[in-house]
């Protein structure tokens, strides 16, 4: 009966024949159970309007990946209508918008939504940011890409009902409030809170504990079920029992959600890798074939990214991404902080909570500093981040996670030196946390002036040297004020890329994989008695070629010393198998490493204070 009375409101409220009355909310219907041709129907009851024309908007954008992206590219059928079933006029403006005239008759408008999944040799897309329709099976609702907002009308409040096939079930941070296995209703208090909450929906595979007073979630949808949510928890559960004890009394979010999709590799279904952020969750794409230890070592540096976002821009954020324009962004000056402090938190941590060794630490942030140097390293992070849509600072985007980490490293171990040990940059962002908040944003233009006020003149000369100047940062002068000093250190290399650049493999013309000459200095090579010329057939009877030289090389991450290996390879036109040990590679790369015992007291309270 419950059943019955909820489809009946449902039809009342979003039928062609009869509507609510007006509101001054906006409500969204999505239909997961009548997926026709792959795609879904969108029903948006709007609120009331005083000009004869609106402007209906797909975002064009959305935080945390500065990149357009034109998610109206993947609507169709746009229609609008009066309270009586009377179509009104609709005209498409452009990629994400469309114009609706005989606005202050309007009462609703529907459309059909595309996923980006199962197309993604057509766009560029992240995967974690796009969207799958997979009937029956998985919904991946990043809802900026199935529900969008009217000109003028984005602060609403917004109401989402949502009817999904019983067997399914929505992994999400928001609260449902209908007790229907078949109805989902999600109310946000604006369309921003709206886009930064996403729902997957797939059959129950999922684990909740606490940590501390947050409730954590983690659902895992796996094609073939070879990975479950349980299989993963311990070490997540681990990982952020960490991060919340490092961060101390920063605790901006109740509950935190973390929506593993695990792409089964076809060319019809996700290839992207990695993850994207939202305040109180994550959404998370990684390869099935992917090895559990392997996954897990990768879900503990992505994972801790994004989760650490709670402190900035969850609690820290300047006025352009509290009031974020989705169709024409205006950006902050500061993703040094947003992208580079997370990232340089999402490392720390795991020294500070002692998961990783001293050494390994300096080895990151060293990769950090000699990849950073393949990007201008005299550019303007400020004015590179407040242009980053625009070339050439678009291509210097990754320079946010590498340069941008080093940024907060040195403030860092500035403070550490200006306080003799006390503070770091922790406490900074603890103070404008505190100073700011979630629902306080600041000025672009003030920060620098702020930190400035909450630390010593000499990061506030950092700032305006290093970040908002262009001068490069001699990172060796901040490592000596720790007592670590530059050295030469082996590290592990790839069986298949010198330096994780310089390919040892190539391909010919019929997509065979061929081992170029130069591998004398390949351990992994040598051992097995492979040759420059020989054609990489397969390795431990899985085939490759060029369809699948990716996976081949990210498979060759996991595998060490010792472990049994078997390479079938054609030498001269004949095949043989050539068994053996893998043997890593090892390479000698510019390090640091403490040597300074007369610093050793701040050194340890810049690692472990």
């Amino acid at each position: 009966m419950k059943k019955f009375i909820c489809m009946l409101a449902l039809a009342l409220a979003f039928g062609n024949g009869a509507f609510a009355q007006k509101g001054k909310d906006i409500k969204a219907a999505i239909d997961l159970k009548d997926v026709k041709d792959d795609k879904v129907m969108v029903t948006i009851t709007t609120p009331a309007f005083d000009s004869e024309t609106a402007t209906y908007f797909i975002p064009k954008i959305v935080p945390g990946t500065y990149s357009e992206d034109n998610y109206g590219k993947y609507i169709e059928n746009f229609k609008a209508y009066d309270s009586k079933g009377k179509e009104l006029s609709a005209t498409k403006a452009d990629d994400n918008s469309w114009k609706i005239s005989g606005a202050k008759k309007l009462a609703k408008v529907t459309y059909l939504v595309n996923d980006t999944y199962d197309i993604e040799g057509t766009h560029d897309i992240f995967s974690p940011a796009g969207t799958n329709i997979l009937a029956g099976e998985n919904f991946v609702l990043n809802m900026h890409g199935f529900v969008g907002y009217f000109e003028g009308k984005g602060e609403l409040p917004y109401q989402v009902t949502i009817t999904h096939p019983a067997t399914l079930w929505a992994a999400t941070s928001l609260t449902d409030t209908n007790a229907s296995n078949e109805i989902d209703v999600f109310t946000t208090s604006r369309y921003p809170d709206l886009v930064d909450n996403p729902i997957m929906y797939s059959k129950p595979d999922y684990t909740t504990f606490k940590v501390d007073d947050m409730d954590i979630l983690i659902s895992v949808y796996c094609p073939t079920g070879a990975v479950k949510a349980k299989d993963i928890t311990p070490n997540m559960e681990k990982m952020m029992r960490a991060q919340k004890k490092f961060l101390g009394p920063i605790n901006s979010t109740k509950k935190y959600s973390v929506l593993l999709y695990l792409t089964n590799g076809t060319p019809t279904d996700a290839k992207g890798t990695g993850a994207l952020e939202h305040t109180t969750s994550t959404t998370v794409v990684m390869p099935e074939a992917m090895p559990l230890d392997q996954l897990e070592e990768l879900l503990k540096d992505v994972v801790s990214h994004e989760f650490f976002h709670i402190v900035t821009p969850l609690s820290v954020h300047s006025k352009e991404i509290h009031f974020f324009n989705y169709n024409t962004p205006k950006m902050s000056e500061h993703l040094w902080m947003y992208e580079g402090v997370t990232e340089y938190f999402a490392n720390l941590f795991q020294i500070n909570q002692e998961l990783i060794p001293e050494d390994e630490f300096y080895a990151r942030m060293a990769e950090k500093i000699a990849t950073s140097k393949n990007f201008d390293d005299t550019m303007n992070f400020t004015n590179m981040s407040k242009n980053i849509l625009d070339k050439p600072y678009k291509d210097a985007y990754y320079n946010v996670y590498l340069k941008g980490a080093l940024i907060a490293m040195c403030i860092d171990i500035q403070m550490r030196e200006s306080s003799k040990g006390e503070r770091g940059i922790l406490d900074l962002m603890q103070d404008l946390s505190r100073a700011y908040g979630s629902s306080k944003p600041f000025n672009d233009a003030d920060l620098f002036g702020k930190i400035t006020e909450l630390t010593y003149p000499e990061v506030g000369k950092f700032l305006t040297t290093y970040v908002s100047g262009d001068t490069p940062i001699n990172y060796d002068e901040y490592f000596a004020k720790v007592g670590v000093t530059k050295t030469s250190v082996k590290q592990p290399g790839n069986p298949f890329l010198k330096k994780m650049q310089i390919p040892y493999i190539t391909v010919n013309p019929a997509k065979e994989i061929v081992v170029v000459p130069a591998i004398a200095d390949n351990d992994f090579m040598t051992e097995l008695g492979i040759k420059g010329g020989d054609v990489i057939l397969s390795i431990n009877d899985t085939n490759y070629n060029l369809d699948n030289i990716y996976d081949m090389i990210e498979t060759s991450m996991g595998w060490k010393d010792g472990d049994a290996i078997t390479v079938k390879i054609k030498r001269d036109g004949k095949e043989q198998l050539l068994k053996g040990k893998v043997k890593m590679p090892t390479e000698e790369v510019d390090g640091y490493h403490a040597t300074d015992a007369s610093k050793a007291k701040i050194r340890e309270a810049w690692l472990k204070g």
